[in-house]
């Protein structure tokens, strides 16, 4: 009998892993993102709708902040540069939010789950980028000073840290780019998109 228990659990846990969200085969097109995952549009759409954040400028960051991985780290910290020390942050999940902000994410809004669920990290980015506009007059299709706030904070941001990161500075231009190539190719899968939506659901 313990041993039917046991294979029953080992099954169980396989199958849970198995179940994972693998990321997208195709991270550079976002018609091929949306038409492999497409509760993932309709995440999008819902995050949109509530906070305004144009959905190919949220889809860069979760690209740039886990490359679309679900459980995705911030690298290892190490101590005398050889001795693992934990971690650089505790950024975790699609959108590596920092448990302070998810923390105020949670108790500022009704969503805030998990931030290994795609659709609560999508909704975090369209919240905190909103959040930005509102404090700090950032607009939400601003993708290069929105991106620096993120990553540096809004207070890292006032202060102008990112100045001397020239590394960071790069990132966000990148991040830019990106953006600006899912909103072209949205574009011409959107009316796809919403057809297939409409069928699906």
């Amino acid at each position: 009998m313990k041993n039917t228990i046991r294979f029953l659990l080992l099954v169980g846990v396989v199958t849970l892993m198995g179940c994972a969200t693998a990321p997208p085969k195709n991270q550079s097109n976002l018609c091929d993102i949306f038409r492999e995952k497409p509760d993932w549009y309709e995440a999008a759409l819902n995050m949109n709708k509530q906070w305004g954040t144009p959905i190919q400028i949220a889809m860069a960051f979760v690209k740039q902040e886990s490359a679309f991985r679900h459980d995705a780290l911030p690298p290892k910290d190490y101590v005398l540069g050889f001795i693992p020390w934990g971690r650089v942050s505790s950024a975790y999940g699609y959108a590596q939010a920092q448990d302070p902000a998810w923390e105020e994410f949670q108790n500022s809004t009704d969503y805030g789950g998990s931030r290994n669920d795609f659709d609560d990290a999508l909704m975090f980015i369209g919240w905190y980028t909103s959040e930005t506009q509102k404090q700090l007059g950032v607009s939400k299709w601003d993708t290069f000073h929105q991106y620096l706030a993120y990553h540096e904070g809004r207070g890292g941001f006032q202060r102008h840290s990112y100045r001397s990161k020239p590394a960071v500075v790069a990132v966000a231009r990148k991040v830019e780019h990106q953006a600006k190539e899912y909103g072209w190719q949205l574009k011409k899968c959107r009316q796809e998109l919403d057809d297939n939506l409409s069928w699906f659901f």
